[in-house]
């Protein structure tokens, strides 16, 4: 049988003729990476502060995390979940290390750790119901949340642009104002069976919870035999310089979502379960088919090692203050075009007096990648190995922007 004709045509071709038009994407094909920088196929090089949303924490090909990669690609890419494997047991030892007491379910994205916490407080709700279903399975979540775009996560994301189209929803979710404990408390009744956040809102504007509310919410959750659930996807996994966004809050919660900068680049989600929560999955209650390979596995443990050995946490920690007092800086110079400044280490959002895409247009022109998020902020999202001059020079470059269209 004689193989097809390839036909070769440019990038932009292929994804016209070939690729669902789900994004608005830049103009722009990206084809090399390196640390902090990328470059495309033009030859133009970028600051890369949107780090793929938060998934690339190391940068661009970490020569640790490559050289564990390419090792694991040598030996064993994947087995089922129906056989043990070695590097799925010592990811979770070492994040059952971080998180506390539990256990670790592992997945391949956010979404899907997040339709596993929503699963898991539904069986919490069955448990509390004394065995019965569809008497105590109601979430109370936050006004502008984002949870994923899976029927579970999306119906816990009261956003029209995320729901519309979808309708009917899965039933269940009421939504409180974030950092506004009496709303939430007011929702509560004999029907709910958790209450869910996230620590960090990513998507919605980067705005945070305050610790009071973290700590109110889980003196609430106490109270009432709820699960606390905390989506930490995106602001988990040392982004704000603690390894979980929640710590600076002093509480712990009882689930746990994360991803996106735990592989380092490599597919990988998980869901960790403190002692109250995890022995609510049983054989046949939950799985995944991809779900903690072997080879996720060690992207996820070379990420571990680097963000420990390079000690990117207090790296973070330090860079962060100096960097947010700039962007602060900034926003006063410019308060024509910026409304205001908010986040937690490297993930910031500037708020723009108009809408963000010739912003981020223009700021990508000078050699600057970021992305948008909620209305009208530009998200900044550097690599945790991104040094002070690198930081320095984002603001630089966003500077050279807003001189350019004042």
């Amino acid at each position: 049988m004689n193989s097809p004709s390839i036909v070769r045509t440019n990038t932009a071709e292929l994804y016209d003729a070939h690729v669902m038009k789900n994004y608005a994407r830049a103009a722009v094909t990206l084809v090399r990476g390196r640390g902090t920088l990328v470059w495309d196929d033009a030859g133009n090089r970028y600051l890369d502060f949107t780090s793929g949303i938060a998934v690339s924490a190391l940068g661009h090909c970490h020569p640790h995390w490559v050289a564990a990669v390419q090792r694991q690609a040598a030996e064993l890419i994947h087995v089922s979940n129906l056989f043990r494997n070695p590097n799925q047991g010592e990811l979770a030892r070492r994040l059952v290390g971080y998180a506390g007491p539990g256990r670790v379910f592992f997945c391949n994205s956010g979404a899907e750790a997040d339709e596993g916490m929503i699963k898991l407080a539904r069986l919490h709700g069955v448990k509390k119901a004394g065995g019965e279903e569809g008497r105590c399975f109601k979430i109370v979540g936050a006004k502008n949340a984002f949870h994923g775009r899976m029927f579970g996560g999306m119906s816990a994301t009261p956003q029209e642009k995320i729901q519309k189209g979808f309708r009917p929803l899965v039933p269940g979710f009421a939504f409180g104002e974030l950092n506004n404990l009496e709303s939430f408390a007011a929702l509560v009744d004999d029907q709910t069976a958790a209450i869910l956040v996230e620590t960090i809102q990513g998507e919605s504007g980067i705005n945070p919870c305050t610790p009071e509310f973290l700590r109110g919410l889980r003196r609430l959750c106490d109270e009432r035999n709820l699960l606390f659930l905390l989506d930490e996807v995106q602001c988990g996994l040392g982004r704000t310089g603690k390894f979980y966004a929640f710590e600076h809050a002093g509480v712990r919660p009882d689930v746990i979502a994360m991803a996106k900068g735990l592989g380092g680049g490599m597919p990988i989600g998980a869901v960790w379960a403190g002692e109250k929560a995890a022995e609510l999955f049983q054989p046949g209650s939950h799985g995944t088919t991809f779900g903690g390979t072997p080879l996720a596995c060690a992207a996820a443990l070379a990420t571990l090692d680097v963000i420990e050995r390079e000690q990117l946490l207090a790296h973070v920690t330090q860079t962060s203050v100096v960097w947010h007092e700039a962007l602060c800086r900034l926003a006063a110079d410019f308060s024509r075009h910026i409304v205001a400044v908010r986040g937690r280490g490297f993930l910031v959002g500037v708020q723009m007096k108009d809408d963000t895409a010739s912003w981020l247009a223009a700021l990508r022109e000078r050699g600057l990648l970021a992305v948008g998020s909620g209305n009208n902020v530009i998200r900044l999202l550097p690599p945790l190995i991104a040094t002070t001059d690198e930081l320095a020079k984002s603001v630089e470059i966003f500077r050279a922007t807003l001189v350019a269209k004042a």
